[in-house]
């Protein structure tokens, strides 16, 4: 990891500049999918599937029986650890349902905002170098709370021609709808547009590589929404010289391993602490069995030491962490001032990990600096907010003159003979 001491504020956004490939490269390649997908329906998912992931499918709709079998496959002490991960997610997720807002904004005129669920939801879950079942809990159980209606999942099969055992058996238990063996581009795709196997959604949830971020933001021109930009993983940790050095290096190490383009970033008022944790984090790489790709992140991946937490917070909220942990003397600090931050994890003992399985919270999150104007995924995300109205004899009386005022103000005359109308003909009575 390179070490940066006290950069100056000009340098910074050069320092923090995010690995990504250049778009104009992935934008071709998504486009190109896309009109095929448009144009072609299954014929072209089954090309795709067949190009990037090496496995010709003869049906790409999960069975009953496929399910089944991935249930016994899985062993009981995983089993209990997803549904344990399922209670804390489902108490946290549940705790998010809100009541109808209602008010009378004057006499004769109420006004109210009530939830509605989303009804059509795809979903996408990461497969390839590591099958994330984990995602299948993070976006399925707030679906389902929601009320969502069509569950539609998505993830790309194995060599096999099978999805991970692991994401079967959470989608469900959880209660996913229908489950389609087709991963990147062409799944986005399928749920834009639908297919014969691939019911078409109107929202997309779902971490990707920077060809799934592409994709889904191109899907909103198809006019279907997405949850967020979600690319590849990031975490930034403030740490002083009271964190444990091995516990930080794991949690940058633990972002790491998520891929090739993943970024990890330590903040410290300690050289001495940076210095050690770039030591640690060498030592303890040896023993991942994702070492490789690992190495890669860490080779894009700083340390920066700064003179103080004033700096740091300016430092991190113009970073945009997707994940941030504080292990600091004033962990507070972070904690009442950071403005921009997809999760926050507090302590010495709050690893980034526990958001990414078990704690409660939602790990789909804004990365690339996204976390500056959108949240995390939570029970809104499968939810509209849906507002009305209703005015009496009396209301529109009270309220009928200032619309007919500003109306012709605005030179609508029609809006303002709308309620001409009424009023002339309450005063007939």
């Amino acid at each position: 990891m390179k070490l940066y001491e006290n950069p100056d504020k000009k340098v910074w956004p050069e320092i923090l500049k995010r690995p990504t490939k250049a778009l104009d490269e992935i934008e071709s390649t998504v486009n190109q999918i896309f009109n095929e997908v448009k144009s072609q329906g299954d014929k072209a998912i089954e090309k795709y599937t067949l190009k990037f992931d090496g496995v010709e499918l003869q049906d790409n709709v999960v069975t009953s029986v496929e399910i089944h079998e991935a249930i016994n496959n899985v062993s009981k002490e995983l089993k209990r650890a997803i549904q344990l991960a399922k209670s804390n997610i489902e108490k946290f997720h549940k705790a998010q349902q809100t009541d109808k807002v209602h008010v009378e904004t004057m006499e004769g005129v109420e006004c109210w905002q009530e939830k509605r669920p989303i009804q059509k939801v795809g979903l996408y879950i990461p497969g390839g170098t590591a099958p994330l079942f984990s995602t299948v809990l993070m976006l399925v159980i707030p679906a389902k709370i929601a009320g969502c209606k069509e569950i539609v999942l998505c993830s790309p099969p194995n060599k096999e021609g099978k999805i991970a055992d692991e994401i079967l058996f959470a989608a469900d238990l959880c209660g996913a709808t229908k489950i389609i063996k087709t991963g990147g581009i062409q799944a986005i795709a399928g749920l834009t547009f639908g297919t014969k196997t691939i019911p078409q959604v109107y929202k997309i949830f779902g971490p990707g590589n920077q060809f799934v971020t592409v994709a889904k933001q191109l899907a909103t021109k198809y006019g279907v929404a997405i949850d967020m930009p979600a690319g590849p993983s990031e975490l930034l940790v403030m740490a002083d010289e009271t964190a444990n050095v091995g516990f930080v290096a794991s949690d940058l190490l633990s972002q790491a391993e998520h891929g090739s383009d993943s970024q990890v970033i330590l903040v410290t008022t300690s050289k001495a602490l940076a210095v050690h944790v770039n030591l640690e984090v060498e030592k303890q790489l040896e023993d991942l069995p994702r070492k490789v790709m690992a190495r890669d992140a860490i080779s894009n991946s700083k340390l920066i030491v700064v003179d103080n937490f004033e700096i740091a917070l300016d430092l991190i909220d113009s970073y945009g962490p997707e994940h941030f942990i504080v292990a600091t003397e004033n962990n507070d600090f972070f904690v009442e001032n950071i403005g921009n931050a997809g999760s926050v994890f507090i302590g010495n003992y709050t690893p980034e990990s526990a958001g990414d399985y078990a704690s409660g919270t939602n790990h789909t999150l804004p990365t690339n600096g996204f976390s500056k104007a959108y949240s995390g995924v939570n029970l809104d995300s499968f939810q509209k907010n849906m507002t009305f109205q209703k005015i009496s004899k009396k209301g529109i009386q009270n309220i009928g003159n200032a619309i007919e005022l500003m109306a012709e103000a605005e030179g609508l005359q029609a809006h303002k003979h709308a309620v001409t109308l009424r009023l002339k003909e309450l005063e007939k009575n």
